[in-house]
């Protein structure tokens, strides 16, 4: 179908699977959904008030959520948290608190942050090259990154966030990752500086991508516009309780992290067993990169296991945590099927 004049398509995503239906119509169900960086091993669900479905949420509640966020992420207060319906809502308000201008992405990564600084009326680019970004106005860094897992330093971020901010730019600093990351690296206790904003990502870590929660990490009058933009009630009753919980639950973070981390190593191991190396990532995704990728990608969603492919760059996929025992065997299944035909096409080539 063609977009009307001026229209900005939409991006492809992992995580539906009436697309994969569509694309693998013959496969075994369930699919096992490995194409997003969701955590398969979500936050224990809880009986909510009937009040928080009832009634409008309440100021006192988003503020108790706002400073277990700051907490949480290490933001200097609550006053320099926004709470959002996820972080996809921000992104284009985020690109909009600087005029249009020259807006450059550190790439390849997440496509929406050019799609929403295009929405926001900005001439926007990928780079591959972090010294690039000071030629912006509007600079995006995705780190850890999505979805090969690099991780740009803290100090190089902060000589950036200055020289954009000494001509009135902005850094904007997506840590949707952060969560597994090297928490050193992270921006958060920095935003008070001004011209740094850092997203942060309920969903992923907490493997409740529907509650939809998310936040911007800023000084306090940047924080102060994006509300007035937001308005009031952003956040749903539900997505509050869950956040102001889990966000407080330290020990719970603790142990999840120490289980992803168990979890990407056995999943590097069982790539590596059959001949497909992984290459980089964070403990929620692993990013491989090889010439057999787009087979790779068939094979396994023709046996109802689903990875995430990438429009324009055929060599690479990534890989999301099984969630259970079942689906780790339904995987090295797959995998022990692939690698036997693979072995069969040579065979045939070199007799």
């Amino acid at each position: 179908m063609k977009l009307p004049d001026g229209a900005i398509a939409a991006v492809d995503h992992g995580g539906s699977l009436g697309r994969a239906s569509a694309l693998f119509p013959h496969a075994p169900r369930p699919f096992v959904d490995l194409s997003t960086g969701i955590n398969p091993h979500s936050y224990p669900i809880f009986e909510l008030p009937a009040t928080t479905l009832s009634r409008l949420p309440e100021a006192a509640r988003l503020g108790e959520l706002r400073a277990v966020a700051a907490g949480a992420y290490g933001a200097p207060s609550a006053a320099h948290v926004a709470a959002a319906p996820g972080t996809q809502i921000l992104l284009p308000r985020v690109a909009s608190l600087v005029k249009p201008g020259k807006a450059l992405v550190l790439g390849p990564t997440y496509a929406e942050h050019s799609r929403a600084a295009a929405i926001a009326g900005h001439a926007a680019a990928d780079v591959d090259d972090v010294e690039a970004l000071a030629e912006a106005d509007l600079a995006v860094v995705v780190n850890p990154n999505n979805p090969d897992g690099r991780v740009v330093e803290r100090e190089r971020l902060l000589q950036l966030a200055a020289q954009l901010r000494a001509k009135g730019g902005l850094l904007v600093v997506d840590e949707a990752f952060m969560d597994v990351g090297p928490g050193a690296e992270s921006l958060a206790g920095n935003v008070g500086q001004g011209g740094i904003v850092v997203l942060r990502s309920f969903g992923k870590f907490f493997g409740l991508a529907g509650v939809r929660l998310g936040f911007a990490l800023a000084d306090t009058l940047t924080v102060e516009r994006l509300e007035t933009q937001l308005g009031p009630w952003a956040v749903a009753g539900p997505a509050l309780e869950y956040g102001i919980r889990a966000l407080g639950d330290l020990d719970w973070q603790a142990a999840m992290r120490g289980r992803l981390a168990q979890d990407a190593a056995r999943l590097d191991k069982l790539f590596a067993r059959f001949g497909a190396t992984v290459a980089g990532g964070t403990t929620l995704f692993r990013y491989l990169r090889l010439p057999e990728a787009a087979g790779l990608f068939s094979a396994l969603g023709e046996r109802g296991i689903l990875l995430r492919h990438f429009a324009g760059r055929p060599q690479v996929l990534r890989a999301g945590l099984p969630g259970d025992e079942a689906e780790w065997q339904r995987l090295e299944a797959a995998l022990a099927d692939w690698a036997s035909l693979r072995e069969d096409r040579t065979k045939e080539t070199n007799p």
